[in-house]
């Protein structure tokens, strides 16, 4: 499952050490820890984190920063940089439609349009209807980021 946080603090370290304490609980390999606490820290070390969200079974993270998505892929030790303006959100209510086989009740996702190997495809779904209210508190923080002034 995807665990969301919000870190808009003013001091950049906050939201860092918040994003870094979450990923100390997932269950990585050492070296994968390495890499996120250590070389991606390195790279951002100047850098706020305003929000982030973790798939804990893949490690995969986003993270929001001022102006851009920042996708990390423990696994393969890839960083994908979107700029805030090639991000999209579609999002779809399947509450009232016929159920197919697929029983996700309500989905979003948050994409890129560029270049097939470094296109963004962050997806959320949830497939119970009490579910929908939190869905919807994640899409109100992406809107909020999309179109901040």
């Amino acid at each position: 499952y995807v665990v969301m946080m919000r870190a808009e603090h003013a001091n950049c370290e906050a939201g860092w050490q918040e994003y870094l304490d979450h990923i100390s609980k997932c269950d990585l390999p050492q070296r994968q820890q390495e890499w996120l606490h250590i070389d991606v820290r390195a790279m951002f070390s100047s850098t706020p984190l305003l929000h982030h969200e973790l798939d804990r079974e893949s490690g995969e993270s986003l993270l929001f920063l001022h102006d851009s998505l920042v996708l990390l892929c423990p696994q393969q030790r890839i960083l994908h940089h979107f700029p805030r303006h090639l991000i999209h959100c579609f999002v779809e209510d399947r509450r009232h439609h016929v159920v197919r086989e697929d029983t996700t009740v309500f989905r979003a996702e948050l994409f890129s349009i560029s270049p097939l190997e470094e296109q963004l495809c962050w997806i959320s779904k949830c497939d119970e209807d009490h579910e929908v209210p939190v869905m919807q508190q994640r899409i109100s923080r992406w809107m909020r980021w999309l179109n901040r002034q």
